[in-house]
């Protein structure tokens, strides 16, 4: 069934604080151990890593991407840039919340760099499209960055600002990601980690504009 124009409106907007979902004070109970890698989802990066969270679209293809990218070695999803404490997937779904859906991207720089993961980012969704990717409407949709310190902050901006510069030569329009630092980082149900790992012919909503993210990006 087709959710009526209104319930889409209303999925489209993020609320004001006051009025997001209160949530709740306890995190809920997600298991540690991510079913691909077998590392622990909620380990901090080492002293040769580095973190990154990114919003994509629908979590499960975005997080498929990522654990498959070289270099990487930790991923997880969960839902950040809102205001309710602790959500839950039913709840974000309301776009009442605040959140987007999002992949924790934890990564080797001996073996990668910032840089080529965000072009992993870039090519494979497509930035323009605001509250929304491809089909999947709504505010937890919408494309996002959040970095963990000023200097990924720059970095991701100016990232942006390149690969803006081909979309429009490429007859896109401006992109709409959301770039800040991050505030808060919910892990997702235990179901939802790695869900295509666990659910092969699951949905994946996952794709690009077929525009190519330069790399030797400079700040």
């Amino acid at each position: 069934m087709k959710e009526n124009t209104s319930n889409l409106l209303k999925k489209c907007e993020i609320p004001e604080k006051e009025n997001a979902l209160k949530g709740r004070s306890e995190p809920l109970f997600i298991e540690d151990t991510n079913a691909v890698t077998k590392d622990n989802i909620k380990r901090a990066p080492k002293s040769n890593e580095k973190e990154v969270i990114l919003a994509l679209g629908c979590f499960w293809g975005a997080e498929r991407k990522f654990w498959n990218t070289p270099g990487v070695t930790v991923t997880a999803v969960g839902y950040a840039g809102g205001y309710t404490p602790n959500p839950t997937y039913e709840e974000v779904c309301t776009g009442q919340t605040g959140h987007t859906e999002v992949v924790r991207v934890i990564f080797d720089t001996n073996q990668t760099t910032l840089e080529e993961v965000l072009k992993v980012f870039w090519e494979n969704h497509d930035p323009t499209q605001g509250m929304r990717q491809g089909n999947d409407i709504g505010s937890q949709y919408r494309s996002a960055i959040y970095a963990l310190n000023e200097e990924d902050l720059a970095f991701a901006k100016a990232s942006k600002e390149k690969f803006e510069r081909r979309l429009l030569a490429s007859g896109f329009g401006m992109i709409t990601t959301e770039i800040e630092l991050l505030d808060t980082f919910y892990y997702a149900e235990t179901y939802h980690q790695q869900y295509l790992h666990k659910n092969p012919n699951g949905y994946c909503g996952l794709g690009g504009t077929g525009v190519s993210c330069p790399i030797g990006l400079t700040v």
